[in-house]
């Protein structure tokens, strides 16, 4: 079973390593730049495609599941009509993004707290950056059917040559044509479609023969798609009040000044490289779990879950030693600002608690996702969010500051890890049963 995990595990892991790294490498070219502004920037602007793009995140997860299911009932027509369905969902909702781009940047920029400079800069770094959204979304559905088919190698392969693009294409933009935030933009449209020509190549040079399987009827049939939009439904909320939490915390962190958002966006990728490490075995999660609960098999579903929690604790330890050790030496590579630098001294002991805190509920979402257990997802993050997360920096703001905040945000993880287990009985184990 280890095997299996790892055979799974370390290819999402290499893939999932290179999107936080292409993040590093986006911060550490502007953070070289003679204004941390930039920085703000594309941290506002990221705010708002985590809105976009993580709102339609059901596209990878509730096709993984769906996908996983039917592979483990070795159902490979319903494994077809999955990919079919999320492809048409993530054409049409692309689109619809690019049409309504203006009042969509309207909205959120007088939403967002940032100042003139950093919020015209954000602006234009979306108004490039938006016309990805087909690529992106189709990128989701593709990634999640060949994990859901036990096929890790895809989407590693996919991953290293996008991002990898969009490296190349930073450094160009900025450093060769002299663009600053609307180069990095420039450089993720390209890299973005590009994934997406190669995620095509693969599947129709591995997976063709499998499309004999399509009945148009079948795959289009409503109650299919009733089926499809209802799981999604609960994960499109969970993922919403997830993208809350985090946007929430970036907004009061531009609410303060323009340096404690560079501060904390700056320590928040030490979480975000740590999730995606995780992620690696969270999405060997969805692929395993949903495999058992499709063959109906309780016992290797049990044995699956206690192994990946021994290797998320695996992973958790090192961490925290590695960031305890190397942390200022990171900071000094994402940026030469000596002050900020020191700005994030005082903060840096929540970078070292948040792993222990948040590697719980990210194998658990993998879990879950396999599972199809939508309703679960969003209960667990409804609860977090409004009986924690909330109510913790709003009792801290003014007591705490932005230490508040990352209290906040490390009970958040906690609260999400701990109800996922409580209810795990009814939403996971119980599936594998019936």
């Amino acid at each position: 079973m280890n095997r299996q995990i790892l055979r799974l595990a370390i290819p999402n892991i290499i893939s999932n390593v290179t999107v936080p790294l292409l993040g590093l490498v986006d911060l550490a070219v502007l953070g070289h730049l003679e204004s941390e502004v930039y920085i703000g920037a594309i941290a506002l602007g990221g705010v708002l495609f985590n809105f976009l793009y993580w709102g339609f995140g059901f596209l990878r997860m509730g096709t993984s599941g769906f996908t996983a299911q039917a592979f483990g009932q070795h159902n490979l027509s319903e494994a077809v009509h999955t990919l079919v369905r999320a492809l048409l969902v993530a054409g049409l909702g692309g689109f619809f993004i690019i049409l309504v781009k203006s009042p969509i940047g309207w909205i959120a920029f007088n939403l967002l707290e940032g100042n003139r400079d950093v919020t015209f800069l954000a602006k234009q770094y979306y108004s490039i950056r938006v016309f990805a959204a087909p690529a992106t979304l189709g990128l989701y559905a593709l990634t999640g059917w060949f994990i859901g088919m036990q096929n890790a190698k895809a989407p590693m392969i996919i991953a290293i040559v996008a991002n990898l693009v969009n490296v190349g294409m930073d450094f160009f933009f900025v450093f060769v044509l002299g663009m600053k935030s609307d180069g990095v933009a420039l450089g993720t449209v390209i890299a973005q479609y590009t994934g997406l020509i190669i995620a095509l190549v693969i599947l129709f040079r591995y997976y063709r023969r499998l499309f004999k399987y399509f009945i148009r009827q079948i795959a289009f049939k409503a109650t299919a798609f009733g089926s499809f939009f209802s799981v999604n439904a609960n994960i499109l909320i969970r993922t919403l009040f997830l993208i809350f939490v985090f946007s929430f915390f970036t907004s009061k962190s531009a609410a303060q000044n323009d340096r404690m958002l560079a501060v904390n966006t700056l320590l928040l990728q030490f979480l975000m490289v740590f999730s995606y490490f995780t992620d690696g075995f969270a999405y060997a999660a969805e692929a395993l779990t949903g495999k058992y609960i499709g063959s109906k098999n309780p016992a290797r579903l049990h044995q699956t879950i206690r192994l990946l929690f021994r290797w998320g604790l695996g992973i958790t330890i090192p961490f925290t030693m590695a960031y305890a050790i190397m942390g200022t030496s990171i900071l000094n590579i994402l940026t030469n600002n000596q002050e900020v630098i020191d700005s994030c001294r005082p903060y840096f002991f929540w970078v070292l608690l948040l792993p222990l805190a948040g590697f719980p509920s990210y194998l658990w979402d993998g879990i879950y996702i396999g599972a199809t257990a939508g309703r679960g997802l969003r209960n667990t993050m409804l609860l977090s969010t409004m009986v924690v997360f909330l109510p913790v920096w709003f009792l801290t703001r003014s007591s705490m500051g932005n230490h508040g905040l990352w209290l906040a945000l490390t009970l958040f993880l906690v609260a999400r890890g701990l109800s996922q287990w409580i209810a795990a009985r009814r939403a996971v184990y119980a599936k594998a049963n019936r």
